[in-house]
């Protein structure tokens, strides 16, 4: 792992167990990354690590290939498409981000009767043949309420960003919200979408407030934290609490805060790395290792004084990461039996 990702993987509270390294057999595997979105600051960082991982894997003869894809449409139609190209092109795995996780499945049944291996991350999928990698993205949404609790005990108005419509993540995280608002003393009094992007979520963030009554903190799903700033700086209301997602300018916009008055939040979100753990887990797979067809990972967490070192980790326009090597891969399948 890189230095950053070192520093960032302790802030997340995560251990990763030495493992020594294995001997691959997998010099002649080629693995393909089918991608279903593209348009924020967590999927450039995703891809990004994917190609760091897969190309010096590649280099030292681990794979043969670890090419990715991303489709230019956020459609399960297109990415079935994909992924039956993939099964034409010979690749012996295919990593996916999945645009749905019922919608795609006869795609991804299609690649595993034709031998292929399939993981699924983030974006998973129900096809029971795939493997799946994921944090709990229900309780990363309980979570938000957890803290705003802690916060404010007496309760108050919520406002939520959504994510991408219609995609798994934005359902669970959402789910997790309400189930635990319903038990709190929060309402949440407004709901938008701001499909994980900051522009969009300012856009959608100013053209609702002017229906809402004052609102106490803002519930999220990451990518959308710095646009809902900007939204609310734009009126007289007062600024509310808003949870972050580990974008970089997320965490800048924070740390000005912190510094001229002392604000308080908590960021929370999957790695964008993932995408290498799940790279790694589809080559021992084809290294005949034994996996559990469901992994989790922990969420990666930015309190209030780990900032600054998240903040100096993190690269401009880019997210908070860790990035897994085989050995932290090894070690997370072995955790899982």
């Amino acid at each position: 792992m890189t230095k950053t990702s070192t520093l960032l993987a302790a802030v997340a509270g995560l251990t990763m167990a030495a493992v020594a390294p294995v001997s691959a057999e997998t010099s002649d595997k080629r693995i393909a990354l089918s991608n279903n979105y593209a348009g924020n600051s967590w999927r450039q960082a995703m891809l990004e690590s994917w190609s760091k991982v897969g190309d010096a894997a590649v280099a030292e003869g681990a794979v043969a290939a670890a090419d990715a894809f991303t489709t230019s449409e956020n459609q399960a139609t297109e990415q079935a498409a994909q992924i039956q190209n993939m099964i034409l092109q010979g690749y012996d795995a295919i990593v996916i981000n999945a645009a749905s996780p019922t919608a795609i499945n006869g795609a991804v049944r299609e690649a595993c009767d034709a031998g292929i291996v399939v993981v699924s991350f983030d974006g998973i999928v129900t096809e029971p043949c795939a493997w799946r990698i994921a944090i709990d993205f229900r309780q990363m949404g309980r979570d938000q309420i957890t803290y705003l609790n802690e916060r404010y005990p007496d309760g108050g108005n919520l406002l939520e960003i959504r994510g991408l419509a219609g995609v798994f993540v934005d359902d669970e995280i959402s789910a997790g919200i309400h189930e635990a608002a319903a038990d709190s003393k929060f309402e949440i009094v407004g709901s938008v979408h701001g499909d994980w992007a900051q522009d969009v979520a300012q856009r959608a963030v100013a053209g609702i407030l002017p229906s809402l009554p004052e609102i106490t903190a803002v519930v999220t799903q990451g990518g959308d934290g710095y646009g809902a700033a900007q939204a609310f700086a734009a009126t007289d209301r007062s600024m509310p609490t808003i949870v972050m997602g580990n974008r970089q300018d997320e965490l800048a916009w924070w740390a000005e805060q912190k510094a001229a008055n002392g604000y308080q939040t908590t960021s929370l979100s999957i790695a964008p790395g993932v995408s290498t753990l799940a790279f790694w887990v589809a080559q021992q797979i084809l290294d005949g290792q034994e996996v559990a067809k469901d992994l989790s990972v922990p969420m990666l967490r930015v309190q209030q004084d780990e900032l600054d070192a998240a903040l100096e980790a993190t690269p401009e326009g880019s997210v908070a990461n860790v990035e897994y090597s085989r050995d932290d891969a090894i070690a997370v399948i072995e955790a899982s039996q």
